[in-house]
């Protein structure tokens, strides 16, 4: 706990209603969406940079841990205050500054939400493309620090491609700006880039400068079923090799399927291995129509079962609904799940998904899979109640031969949900040793005292 002169020092920076220190507040910001959860010593809401500053340099002073936070929607238990200390959320700091229609960026606040800001730059014809499935409940902050993808990365990219330049509290206090409006800046080391994905580790972002492009004015969906695995991979793979790039290119497996179907209704079909949901969009509705209609012959082609192309809006919402509201609907097979993220070569895809069932059979536990099949980002959701402790010691040991899976095939452990606290003991596997000692070395450099979130992307016994 922090004593109470700390406290008064904290609610004369932010006022009386931008401090909360009872166990319920407290309780409410100790977790993510995740199962992991600390509570903090005190829950700071600052509402602008200055402010932020100004709690970070009281917290140097005394050696406070720091705890950067958005919305807590975070898969990687990134946010959750395992060290105690004051947890800094953002999200009274949700104002869209400026909307540049001739540069096309936009200039916001870090907690505005995705959704929101995605709305509003949409009025005047623009349009900004990543779309985590969090995208209602996540801010621009939480999405820059985990560097967020979702189902448009294929076409469009991640969060880090958008971003042109950063406000950022460093764990000194000292505000500092980076990147900006020009297209091209090469004038030193690119920090922006360094600063995305940093789940809070080197600083907090505060504002940010997006890059905005043209809004698609047409799209068209596709639902496709085949009856195994290996036909849908290989149908990924034909599609990209024909030129095709499709905005969207999702894949459900057949227990994701099931789980989507009972909670939904939407008469999925539960005899087929897996489901690819295909969008294409453009400024022109003939590219568009022509480009589904060749990626469904790619898929007939590879012995698709069924191709239903959405025939208006409703059906294209419903299909997206579908696959929205699978995260959710897993609650009905488990109380528990632990959402995890590994991208694979694309070709690697069916050999990956069949591995990993083999894990699934191996330890008895219910793994779902989905994801961005276009890039190779997969999310295998491992099913468990967390309160069975022999059932979490076989989902400790799934989830390692998850990840080992990953790693053998030439892959990775995450896509877009970051490291965080959840994997980062696999990290030296994944990146090498020097390599991770030379994060770590740049970690010292931005927060030598390490009261910057604490405990998160580096194990235990290389430092914080």
């Amino acid at each position: 706990m922090l004593d109470r002169s700390i406290m008064r020092k904290l609610k004369k920076i932010t006022g009386e209603k931008g401090v909360l220190e009872t166990p319920e507040d407290l309780a409410v910001y100790g977790y993510d969406a995740t199962f992991a959860d600390s509570p903090p010593d005190a829950v700071v809401l600052p509402t602008d940079t200055a402010q932020v500053s100004r709690v970070i340099i009281l917290a140097a002073d005394l050696g406070i841990p720091v705890i950067p936070r958005g919305m807590g929607s975070g898969l990687a238990a990134a946010s959750v205050p395992f060290e105690g200390g004051i947890l800094l959320t953002l999200s009274r700091m949700n104002r869209i500054l400026e909307i540049d229609l001739q540069n096309r960026t936009v200039f916001t606040e870090a907690g505005v939400i995705t959704a929101i800001l995605q709305a509003e730059v949409e009025k005047l014809g623009l349009f900004y493309p990543p779309d985590p499935s969090s995208i209602k409940h996540s801010s621009i902050g939480g999405n820059i620090a985990c560097n967020a993808g979702g189902p448009r990365c294929l076409k469009y990219g991640v969060t880090g491609d958008y971003v042109k330049g950063l406000t950022v509290v460093l764990p000194d206090g000292e505000i500092i700006k980076t990147g900006g409006k020009p297209i091209k800046d090469v004038t030193g080391y690119d920090l922006t880039s360094l600063l995305v994905g940093s789940e809070g580790t080197l600083g907090v972002v505060t504002e940010a400068l997006l890059r905005l492009v043209s809004k698609p004015k047409f799209a068209r969906t596709a639902r496709v079923e085949f009856q195994t695995i290996a036909e849908a991979g290989k149908a990924v793979n034909d599609i990209l090799s024909a030129g095709l790039v499709p905005a969207t290119l999702e894949l459900m497996d057949e227990t994701a399927i099931k789980c989507v179907d009972e909670a939904m209704r939407l008469n999925l079909p539960r005899d087929v291995e897996a489901i690819l949901i295909i969008e294409t969009d453009g400024p022109d509705e003939a590219t568009v129509v022509r480009e589904i209609e060749q990626v469904a012959l790619v898929c007939s082609q590879n012995n698709a079962r069924e191709v239903r192309v959405a025939g208006n809006e409703a059906e294209r919402t419903a299909l997206w609904n579908a696959r929205r509201s699978l995260s959710p609907s897993l609650a009905r097979v488990a109380p528990n799940k632990l959402g995890e993220d590994i991208t694979v070569p694309l070709s690697k895809i069916p050999e990956t998904i069949q591995r990993i069932k083999s894990i699934s059979r191996k330890y008895d536990l219910p793994i779902v899979i989905f994801g961005h099949a276009g890039d190779g980002n997969l999310h295998p959701n491992v099913l468990f109640d967390k309160r069975n402790k022999e059932q979490w010691e076989r989902v400790n040991s799934a989830v390692r031969e998850i990840f080992e899976t990953a790693l053998d095939v030439g892959g990775t452990l995450s896509g877009e949900h970051g490291v965080g606290a959840l994997k980062r003991a696999y990290l030296e596997k994944a990146l090498g040793r020097r390599s991770m000692l030379l994060q770590r070395e740049i970690k010292a450099v931005f927060d030598p005292a390490g009261i910057m979130n604490p405990g998160k992307i580096f194990p235990e016994n290389t430092g914080t």
